[in-house]
């Protein structure tokens, strides 16, 4: 969240892929916060991609992870994309 509020959407990728080699495993709101730093960045498909992979992960998205998505798209004038969601 900090990394994201201070559009630091890179650092906060690098902390989200270093989860997967500790104990801690990726939820609701860490890819959330992911998404959301990516939608800052202007990163849309990049959010897409973590939005996508919660489902294949089994973690249940929530309406910030839902509005962070849509902005994402909004971001990149994806209408189409959006609605999909």
């Amino acid at each position: 969240s900090a990394c994201e509020k201070g559009f630091e959407w890179q650092v906060a990728l690098a902390l989200f892929a270093s989860m997967g080699q500790a104990v801690a495993k990726p939820n609701t709101i860490t890819y959330s916060s992911a998404i959301r730093a990516c939608m800052r960045g202007a990163a849309w498909q990049l959010a897409l991609s973590f939005f996508l992979a919660m489902g294949q992960a089994a973690v249940e998205p929530n309406t910030i992870t839902f509005n962070s998505a849509i902005g994402a798209c909004q971001k990149a004038a994806s209408l189409t994309q959006a609605l999909s969601l």
